[in-house]
C-alpha cells in the first residue's frame, strides 16, 4: 500500500515527516546537466539506468536533456516507464518465463523496446513471444566483459548467437550489451581504467567478428557512473548506461580521480532525512531511520556534512549515532540529513521523493517503480 506523502509543497525541510527521501533539486539538476554535456561532447548516446530512480518523472527530465531513452532491469520497471510515457526502453538484463515475455512483447505496441539474452534457450523463448504477439522484438546479446555474472563469452560463441538472432523472422538484432559492473566501484582511477580497457578490447573483438559475417551493432551498451569516461574514450561503446550519477551515494563517494582525490564532478543530491528520537547518553543519539530506511549492503550511511557524527549500527527502525567526537550535539527532535551507502536499493524503500530547494519543499514525485521485481 502506498504511503501518504511525508510533506506538502511550501513546507520547510525541518517540517518534513521522517524518515523521508529527499532530493536536493539544485544538485540533482546539476548532475543531469553535467552527464548530458559529457555524453554530448563525447559523441555517445546517453541511456540512463532507471533502476536507480524508478521514476517516469526523472526519466522525462533526463530525456529532455538529450537522453535517447532509459534502461531497466525488470519487465515491471519497463511497464511503469512505458505507461508513464517513456517511449524508448531497454531491458538490459535477461528475462525468463513465458508470462514475463508476453508482458514485454505487449509493450511493443506503445514503446520502442529492446531486451537482452545470453543463451539460445532465451533467444528461442523471446522469439516465441514475439511470434505470439505478432510483432518483432529487438534483442541484444549480452557478453561477459569482466562482470562475471550474466553474459556469453565474447568471440565466436557470441557471434554465432548473434547470427541466430539476425536470422529470425520475429527478432531484430539490436547489438551488444557489454556492461562491466565490477569496475564501477574499483577505487583507483588506474584500476577502473584497466578494467574498462580490457572490457572494450573484448567488445571490439566481438564487433570485428560480427562485421566479418555481415552484422553491424546498432547498440553497444555499457558504462556506469564509476567508469563512463573510459567507455567514452574507448570509441567502442555507442550508448552509456550510467544511473547513479543523478543521485550519488557514499560508496561512489569513495572512488578516486586521477590525482587520488575523491571524485567531485557529480554532487550528492539524494538524502534520507531522519529525526533524533532519543538521547540516552551524552555520547549517543538514536534516529528514527534504520534498516527499513537505508540499504546497508555498501556500508552504513554518513551524516551529511557532520564528520563528528558517526552512524554506527542499524536495527529495523533505529539508527544509532556515536557523538563522542561531536562539536555541537544534535538535540532531541532535530532532523539530520544522511547519505545512503547505496542509492538504488535505498530508493526502493520509499514511495515518495521530496524535492527540496532553498530549504523548502518544491515538489513531490512518486517512486512509481518501487518494488518492481518481476
Amino acid at each position: 500500500m502506498q504511503q501518504p506523502p511525508p510533506a506538502i509543497p511550501g513546507m520547510r525541510e525541518d517540517e518534513v515527516d521522517t524518515p523521508a527521501l529527499l532530493i536536493d533539486l539544485d544538485a540533482f539538476e546539476h548532475n543531469l546537466d553535467l552527464m548530458a554535456k559529457i555524453a554530448r561532447e563525447g559523441g555517445i548516446k546517453l541511456r540512463p539506468h532507471a533502476k536507480t530512480h524508478k521514476s517516469p518523472v526523472i526519466a522525462h527530465q533526463q530525456i529532455a536533456r538529450g537522453a535517447v531513452g532509459q534502461c531497466v532491469q525488470k519487465v515491471s520497471e519497463a511497464e511503469i516507464l512505458a505507461w508513464g510515457g517513456v517511449a524508448n526502453i531497454l531491458v538490459s538484463n535477461q528475462v525468463v518465463g513465458a508470462s514475463k515475455l508476453a508482458r514485454f512483447a505487449a509493450l511493443s505496441r506503445i514503446a520502442d523496446i529492446a531486451i537482452c539474452a545470453d543463451h539460445i534457450v532465451q533467444i528461442e523463448a523471446i522469439e516465441a513471444a514475439a511470434e505470439a504477439a505478432n510483432t518483432r522484438l529487438r534483442l541484444l546479446l549480452e557478453i561477459d566483459v569482466g562482470m562475471e555474472r550474466c553474459g556469453v563469452t565474447p568471440g565466436p560463441e557470441a557471434v554465432a548467437l548473434c547470427q541466430r538472432i539476425a536470422g529470425s523472422r520475429h527478432l531484430i538484432f539490436g547489438g551488444l550489451q557489454a556492461y562491466h559492473g565490477r569496475a564501477q566501484h574499483k577505487r583507483s582511477f588506474a584500476e577502473r581504467q584497466t578494467a574498462i580497457t580490457r572490457a572494450a578490447e573484448l567488445t571490439a573483438q566481438t564487433i570485428d567478428g560480427l562485421r566479418k559475417v555481415g552484422l553491424d551493432c546498432a547498440i553497444v551498451g555499457g558504462g556506469g557512473t564509476g567508469s563512463y569516461e573510459f567507455e567514452i574514450a574507448s570509441g567502442v561503446y555507442t550508448e552509456l548506461q550510467a544511473g547513479s550519477y543523478c543521485f550519488m551515494d557514499a560508496d561512489y563517494g569513495r572512488n578516486l580521480d586521477r590525482s587520488g582525490a575523491p571524485i567531485s564532478s557529480f554532487r550528492q543530491s539524494l538524502f534520507v532525512l531522519a529525526t533524533v528520537m532519543s538521547r540516552p547518553s551524552r555520547n549517543m543519539a538514536v534516529i528514527d531511520a534504520g534498516l527499513k530506511a537505508f540499504a546497508v549492503d555498501s556500508g552504513l550511511p554518513l551524516a551529511w556534512q557532520r564528520p563528528d557524527i558517526q552512524f554506527i549500527s542499524a536495527a529495523d527502525e533505529h539508527g544509532k549515532l556515536d557523538l563522542s567526537s561531536e562539536t555541537t550535539a544534535p538535540l532531541l527532535g532535530e532532523k539530520l540529513r544522511f547519505v545512503p551507502g547505496h542509492c538504488d536499493p535505498t530508493v526502493d524503500r520509499y514511495d515518495w521523493y521530496v524535492g527540496i530547494r532553498n530549504g523548502r519543499v518544491e515538489c513531490l514525485w512518486p517512486v512509481a517503480a518501487r518494488g518492481a521485481a518481476t
